[in-house]
């Protein structure tokens, strides 16, 4: 997800029928999937099936398999059966985060709390996780960091790279956390590390199963990062080679993955539509991402969202039409991967109304519907992110506090999908179109 403060610097139930995994592409709502996902002339495909998802994200999906501080498997299991019950079947997932606890904004537990060193039970909630998914016929795309502070990510390398104390957004303002992250793509030792990392978790062996995580056909796609930046012009060009060098990694390790950047698309690309035509356009990189924010953005005012929607809705159908002419040009799908749009009011409380994000989320589904009709490159949609039975303890994070899905520098509710949210009914109808 994207930090809130970066709109000022650039003006997320039924989750999937993963590429229609148990619906539009025939399988049985018990049967595991037992095919990779691939791409030909731009579509996914599933066998022999073209596949469109309507998904979600679950970030903290592998902090609930695990059995230490944060998990909790029965919530998993029932999160999960709720999921499956709607046919919906494609996760957005964080393998883990990195660094201390304790840093204000910041999600816990930590998969990497120093480098090359993990927590061996967050280790195994994420393969128990797999395990759950592949039992009930479900993918993930896993993303393998972050460009944020929430869960460690570019700043973090670059603490450990020397780079001396990370700046903290809350803490120091966004200005200084942007000054201090524009050093990552420069630093060789931050990205060496980063780079160890990938080859750990996808050179991994899932102690439940027994199956390489390179083999496992629970994976959907690797994901390079969460929202990649450059964070400056002066950095573009290292930019595009590092994913460009990162992506034949994962390749070089995995043959059978589907591999995505996790970018925003052009807004990541701090306003460069080349640079994001160029970064999708390596062919290791399978398919193209976009994020949406439209309150995040300032497309729409947080004290006048309703005044704001028809702007906001007008500018979301401009910035899908730019990454599909892209789409076009490079012949890949398209995966809108994260959109959200606040709770009436701005509140976040469970049980408040809805009524203008459902509204969006309709529009955003409409475009996939109509692609998917039409066997277009719009291939599939997460929203952000699914809350499901949680009941948020205090307006913003504590450790201990239940995930919602809102990381920890968002107000806990603000964006979350709750099982009770008259969003549901519409995600859910949305996976039924599909089916049809």
């Amino acid at each position: 997800m994207k930090h809130p403060c970066a709109d000022l610097a650039g003006s997320l139930l039924c989750l999937a029928a993963c590429c229609a995994l148990l619906t539009s592409c025939g399988n049985t709502a018990s049967a595991p999937t037992a095919d990779f996902v691939r791409v030909e002339e731009g579509r996914f495909l599933l066998g022999d099936e073209p596949c469109y998802f309507v998904g979600t994200n679950f970030w903290y999906g592998p902090i609930l398999g695990s059995e230490g501080p944060g998990g909790d498997r029965a919530r998993l299991g029932r999160e999960l059966d709720t999921l499956a019950a709607c046919g919906l079947r494609n996760l957005r997932v964080l393998v883990g985060a990195e660094g201390p606890e304790g840093v204000p904004s910041k999600i816990a537990p930590i998969l990497q709390p120093a480098p090359g060193r993990y927590d061996n039970a967050l280790l195994d909630g994420l393969d128990y996780f797999m395990q759950q998914l592949a039992l009930r016929g479900m993918k993930a795309v896993l993303y393998l960091t972050n460009s944020w502070e929430w869960s460690g990510g570019y700043s973090q390398y670059l603490a450990w790279a020397g780079a001396g104390k990370a700046a903290i957004p809350a803490v120091d303002g966004y200005r200084a956390y942007v000054d201090y992250v524009s050093q990552f793509i420069p630093n060789a030792r931050a990205r060496a590390l980063y780079a160890d990392h990938v080859r750990f978790i996808v050179g991994r062996t899932n102690r439940y199963t027994g199956v390489r995580y390179a083999d496992d056909p629970t994976i959907f796609s690797w994901q390079i990062c969460n929202e990649p930046r450059p964070f400056g012009e002066e950095n573009h060009e290292g930019f595009a080679e590092w994913i460009g060098e990162t992506a034949r990694l994962i390749r070089s390790l995995d043959p059978n993955h589907l591999i995505s950047t996790g970018s925003e698309g052009i807004v990541g690309c701090e306003g460069d539509e080349a640079l994001t035509e160029r970064i999708h356009a390596f062919p290791e990189i399978d398919y193209i991402n976009i994020h949406i924010w439209p309150s995040n953005w300032q497309w729409v005012g947080k004290e006048h969202l309703a005044e704001g929607m028809d702007n906001a809705l007008a500018l979301t159908d401009r910035y899908i039409d730019q990454h599909m002419a892209i789409a076009e040009r490079l012949r890949k799908p398209v995966v809108i991967e994260e959109f959200g749009f606040p709770r009436d009011d701005c509140r976040f409380g469970r049980g408040t109304p809805t009524t203008l994000r459902d509204r969006y989320y309709g529009a955003i589904l409409e475009r996939l519907h109509a692609s998917a009709a039409a066997g277009g490159l719009l291939a599939g949609v997460n929203c952000w992110a699914w809350g499901g039975e949680a009941q948020p303890a205090h307006r913003d994070w504590q450790p201990g506090d239940p995930y919602c899905g809102d990381p920890a520098q968002e107000p806990q509710g603000l964006y979350s999908v709750f099982g009770d949210d008259a969003t549901v009914a519409l995600l859910r109808e949305a996976a039924q179109r599909l089916a049809r």
